[in-house]
């Protein structure tokens, strides 16, 4: 089963999030092959961490799912505010590092974000939840997209995506930002994470 975490930096953490990178980065090695996407949020100066994300497939459903977020080093010590824990079905089929032409292709200075489109819940049917399809053109330019669910996987809760765009409006754009469905739309910068 595959799920979303996005782990919010609580406010001044970040000394304890460097103290632990070491014991964070070995926590998710022990997932290598479950990850398919990972990589941290950043601020406006494109430095200073603001988040992490991991979208993992674990078998063992909801209580996996949870367990892998709260027992992760950074938030057993408080170096978080909360964490958005979402299942999530991956519509690319692909891991991060799949990417056609891979990751260096994206280049140095690509832009990258991920756009969490918080929705209202919704049955999970193509009439009431939007974005339950890939983009007919999203340039080639998605990592990763897919509908975040609840636990059961039966109602609709938003759209996830990881994405190169030139700014913050066209990631944003990925989704249906018109739609009332989505109580908000929010893109953050981001940056692939790990060893890898």
């Amino acid at each position: 089963m595959e799920f979303l975490c996005y782990h919010h930096d609580r406010p001044g953490s970040l000394p304890v999030r460097m103290d632990l990178l070491e014991a964070h980065w070995s926590y998710m090695d022990g997932f290598e092959k479950e990850l398919i996407a990972r990589g941290p949020t950043v601020a406006e100066d494109g430095e200073t961490p603001t988040g992490s994300v991991h979208i993992v497939d674990l078998p063992g459903g909801p209580a996996a799912a949870r367990a892998f977020a709260f027992e992760e080093p950074t938030y057993q010590a408080g170096g978080y505010r909360d964490v958005l824990l979402r299942r999530w079905r991956n519509l690319l089929g692909r891991t991060m590092w799949e990417f056609p032409g891979g990751l260096g292709s994206l280049g140095e200075d690509s832009t990258l974000f991920l756009v969490l489109g918080l929705g209202v819940p919704l049955p999970l049917d193509a009439e009431r939840a939007p974005d339950l399809a890939v983009p007919a053109d999203p340039g080639g330019d998605l990592i990763a997209y897919g509908p975040m669910l609840s636990d059961d996987g039966t109602t609709w809760l938003g759209t996830a995506a990881i994405l190169r765009a030139p700014d913050a409006e066209a990631a944003r754009s990925v989704l249906t930002a018109s739609d009332e469905r989505y109580a908000a739309i929010e893109a953050h910068a981001w940056g692939p994470g790990g060893r890898r």
